[in-house]
């Protein structure tokens, strides 16, 4: 550890030496592994998060435990503004507000299936899918616009599985197929890790001088 403090101090040294400045040094610096690891366990722990909270408020929302979903209702916004909040270093105070927007608008849709389903509403649940494609194509958009290393068609083919994910372990609660809902669950927690990492991956691409 200290032998590469010490080789970076003089490679920075050499750097400025020669006439380089800040930014020029982070241009050629590359991400730390410990530091990117860090990252991708603190994405993996808020998609957990989230899965988890939503869990709750589908599975209280089936056996009408109000005062149970109410504060999972809570959880959920709480985990989506840490959510967000883990990308303002890297994007800034106004994209995370704006990535906090599109989560919640995620959130609310994924719920709006679950009480349709709960009351056996087939053009509700109808309205809460197109809603959910609407919002999964403006998350896409969303990330692919802060970072070219994230394609559309990537960050979209992720979340609609995940949505996929949601919808079968609301329809499964509301059926009272806990085995198969435990099957949901294992994958459900396997996707997001998937997320999460590919999440971590392009901020890694995007700002190696971050996590170096």
């Amino acid at each position: 550890m200290r032998k590469t403090r010490w080789v970076t101090a003089l490679l920075a040294l050499a750097v400025v030496g020669l006439g380089g400045c800040a930014h020029e040094w982070d241009s050629v610096a590359i991400p730390h592994p410990a530091t990117v690891a860090d990252m991708k366990a603190v994405m993996r722990d808020h998609w957990s998060g989230h899965i988890f909270w939503v869990r709750n408020v589908v599975l209280d929302n089936a056996t009408n435990d109000r005062r149970a979903q109410d504060f999972a209702e809570k959880a959920v916004m709480v985990n989506a503004r840490h959510l967000a909040g883990t990308f303002a270093p890297f994007y800034g105070d106004a994209a995370a507000e704006t990535l906090l927007t599109l989560l919640s608008r995620h959130y609310a849709a994924v719920k709006a299936y679950s009480e349709a389903t709960v009351a056996g509403n087939k053009r509700k649940q109808d309205q809460a899918l197109d809603d959910y494609a609407a919002i999964t194509a403006k998350i896409a958009a969303f990330f692919n616009g802060v970072n070219p290393h994230l394609s559309k068609d990537t960050v979209q083919g992720l979340i609609a599985v995940h949505g996929n994910h949601h919808i079968a372990q609301i329809t499964q609660f509301q059926a009272r197929d806990y085995a198969g809902e435990e099957e949901t669950w294992q994958m459900m927690q396997h996707h997001v890790y998937e997320i999460a990492d590919a999440l971590t991956a392009a901020l890694a691409k995007q700002f190696p001088a971050k996590l170096s």
